[in-house]
C-alpha cells in the first residue's frame, strides 16, 4: 500500500552497495524506517530525498517489514545548516535527542513541528544556543522529566526562585534554598528565561538577545539536569562540547 506522508530524515545508513536504510520523523506516523534503494547512485530519484536533514513529502511503500521510499519531493533542504560545520553540530544533536527519545510509528505531531521549527530558525540564522536551550527545554516533557519550573519544589509557592536544584528537580524559593547547598544560584531573569523556553509558542518566536554569560548559565543548568534525569550518551553532544573549547559557538559570518 502507497502511503504519502511529511517528514524529515534524522538518519541514514549505507545497505549494500547502492541502497541506503533512511529514518523519516513524519507528521502521520512518527519515526520510521525506510529502505532508499538504488540511493549511493548519483542519479537516482531518492538520492536527494534521503539526505540528512532534509524535510520532504516521501511516498513510501508500507510493508509487513521495512518500507519502501518510492519518490519524494523537496519542501526544504535547510542548506545553512548542512554547509556549516556549527550549524550542521547543533542540527545533529537535535536530531539525534529527538531520534533516541522516541519510538517507532509513535505518532506524534505536535513533536514533529517542534523539529521542522527548530530546523527552520537555525536554518535562518536565529541565535543556535538560544534554540538548543528551547529545544532541550521541551524534550523534558518527551524525556518523563519536566522538573518544577512553576512553584518552588519543595514549599510548593510560587515565591521568586533563587536557585536552581538539580537534586530537587526544580526552582527553590529563598525560604528553601538551603535543602541543597550545590543548588546553581540564579536570578530573577535567568528563572522567567527557564520557565519561557519551556512554555515558548514557537509561532510566535521573535528576537531573543541574551548576554553570552546568561546562555552559559542557561546551558550549565540545563545541561546538568539532562546528565542527571535523562542520562543519554549522545556523540553528537560530544562534538558540541569539543566545538565549545574552541570558542563561542555561533556560525562563521
Amino acid at each position: 500500500m502507497l502511503q504519502k506522508v511529511e517528514g524529515i530524515v534524522i538518519r541514514s545508513s549505507d545497505y549494500g552497495e547502492t541502497n541506503k536504510i533512511v529514518t523519516l520523523f513524519t507528521k502521520e506516523l512518527g519515526k520510521i524506517g525506510v529502505m532508499a534503494r538504488g540511493a549511493k547512485k548519483p542519479k537516482s530519484r531518492v538520492a536527494s530525498i534521503s539526505q540528512l536533514f532534509i524535510h520532504g513529502q516521501y511516498l513510501i511503500q508500507k510493508s509487513q517489514g521495512l518500507s519502501t521510499l518510492s519518490q519524494g519531493e523537496i519542501i526544504n533542504t535547510y542548506k545553512s545548516i548542512r554547509h556549516d560545520l556549527f550549524l550542521a553540530a547543533y542540527g545533529s544533536y537535535m536530531i539525534e535527542l529527538l531520534d533516541r527519545l522516541t519510538d517507532e510509528k509513535e505518532k506524534n505531531p505536535s513533536l514533529f513541528n517542534l523539529i521542522q521549527q527548530m530546523l527552520f530558525y537555525l536554518d535562518e540564522g536565529v541565535d543556535p544556543e538560544v534554540l538548543l536551550s528551547i529545544y532541550e527545554m521541551k524534550m523534558l516533557d518527551q524525556a518523563g522529566a519536566k522538573p518544577q519550573i512553576d512553584a518552588c519544589t519543595s514549599c510548593s509557592q510560587p515565591n521568586i526562585p533563587v536557585a536552581f536544584s538539580i537534586k530537587e528537580a526544580g526552582f527553590l524559593c529563598e525560604k528553601c534554598r538551603h535543602l541543597d547547598e550545590y543548588a546553581f544560584m540564579i536570578n530573577e531573569k535567568t528563572a522567567k528565561l527557564l520557565r519561557l523556553f519551556y512554555y515558548m509558542d514557537m509561532e510566535r518566536l521573535g528576537v531573543i538577545s541574551l548576554k553570552e554569560t546568561t546562555k552559559k548559565e542557561i546551558r550549565t543548568i540545563i545541561s546538568t539536569y539532562y546528565d542527571e534525569y535523562v542520562g543519554i550518551a549522545l556523540k553528537s553532544k560530544r562534538f558540541l562540547n569539543q566545538l565549545e573549547k574552541l570558542g563561542p559557538l555561533s556560525p562563521e559570518k
